[in-house]
């Protein structure tokens, strides 16, 4: 029994040895792979996505939205002054 364990122990052995030899041999292999930017700019690497693509930020300034218009009723309520907010605290306290 002991006899064809060690032939098995032989057999694997040997793969081993003659794989990791054939390995040692052979030398290391590296190739370059291209670079995706198409310039030096960093912002080229960025995905861009959306119909947006491209537009970057300068056109953002045009997708505010309008200014506030208060109505006739909002303006009339206003007061005019500090003199004015203090007679109306003065009115609710």
């Amino acid at each position: 029994m002991s006899n064809i364990i060690q032939k098995a122990k032989n057999l694997v052995g040997k793969d081993n040895h003659t794989e990791s030899a054939s390995q040692k041999n052979e030398e290391q292999q590296f190739s370059i792979q291209p670079h995706p930017a198409k310039s030096n700019d960093p912002a080229d690497l960025q995905p861009h996505g959306g119909l947006r693509q491209g537009a970057g930020g300068a056109a953002e300034a045009f997708h505010a939205r309008d200014p506030y218009i208060p109505s006739d009723e909002v303006k009339q309520n206003i007061p005019a002054g500090r003199d004015e907010l203090r007679a109306r605290q003065a009115e609710f306290n």
